[in-house]
């Protein structure tokens, strides 16, 4: 079956942006948003509460607007959202109880270290060996990570928040590249449907297993489970629609900019970060751009891109 070419691989296209980057960019906004509501609501419930009843609500809106889909869910299809389901598990938690330790633009810049991590995370997984510039991204992206969990921007304060929030930059990393090698094809809809479903009951299950209680219905915990779980929806069906129409290479690339949004939202919510902090966050949003940097001719760049 030949693959079709979107207008953002294509080197006889003029079109520089198209639909699917744009809906991409889109919810890196939306995502970078996102930080800031974790980090109040973690005062009022526990993580795995949290995840199990955000990603509960976005499976629930996802089965109420495509239920006749659901008929047909193939049994490939269950297995790739059940995968992805439980990277998005890993990193989403790790996110949240990183959350618990570390402003939210803090976290944003840490997470966003799987942008390099992903062609290593490919190397390990699927051996597809990763282009020499990805090394230098790391080293680059490693450095900011160092100015960054600096508590002077000079010394390592690389303490638990910091140390969890970068394990699950390694989750995400995973599911981004999960996403790509199903969205092409298996069916958008019901794929997004099982993977939350799954990051919700894995963290159910678990909260009596790790001791952890059910919140009281608070306001704080109402308000963001709702509204994360409506954001969650959106942003796992997009990423997945769009990563069926790009790259991963593109896709990670627009990703980078996730970070960026939430410094922003943070600091108009009254975070500070150090100015070095404000510098490593600057390298690893640089390294993400570099590790997906090739010096090829613009023929050559559409055929690596068909590749994939």
């Amino acid at each position: 079956m030949k693959k079709q070419v979107s207008p953002a691989t294509n080197p006889k296209s003029n079109t520089f942006v198209n639909l699917p980057e744009l809906a991409l960019i889109a919810i890196t906004f939306i995502w970078g948003g996102t930080f800031l509501v974790v980090h109040n609501a973690v005062t009022a419930s526990g993580p795995l509460a949290f995840v199990a009843a955000r990603f509960a609500i976005a499976a629930a809106i996802c089965s109420l607007i495509c239920r006749r889909q659901l008929l047909k869910l193939t049994k490939t299809e269950f297995v790739a959202g059940v995968a992805i389901g439980a990277s998005i598990f890993g990193g989403y938690t790790l996110q949240t109880y990183g959350l618990m330790f570390i402003s939210s633009s803090k976290s944003a810049f840490i997470t966003a270290f799987y942008v390099p991590i992903v062609p290593l995370v490919q190397w390990l997984v699927f051996r597809q060996r990763p282009h020499p510039a990805v090394w230098v991204a790391v080293v680059v992206a490693f450095t900011g990570l160092v100015l960054l969990t600096g508590t002077d921007g000079l010394t390592m304060g690389f303490g638990k928040g910091e140390l969890i929030t970068a394990v699950g930059a390694v989750a995400i990393a995973l599911e981004i590249i999960l996403v790509s090698r199903v969205a092409a094809s298996l069916n958008i809809l019901r794929v997004t449907i099982v993977q939350l479903a799954t990051a919700s009951l894995i963290a159910l299950v678990l909260m009596p297993v790790l001791g952890e209680a059910p919140p009281p219905l608070s306001k704080t915990f109402v308000f963001s489970v709702i509204a994360l779980g409506c954001a969650s929806a959106l942003i796992q069906y997009v990423m997945n629609w769009a990563q069926k129409r790009i790259s991963a290479t593109k896709a990670t690339l627009i990703y980078a900019g996730e970070p960026v949004w939430a410094g922003v939202i943070g600091r108009i919510a009254g975070e500070r970060l150090p100015g070095m902090a404000i510098v490593g966050g600057i390298l690893i949003i640089a390294a993400g751009i570099l590790s997906e940097w090739r010096p090829n001719k613009a023929g050559d760049s559409a055929k690596a891109e068909l590749s994939q």
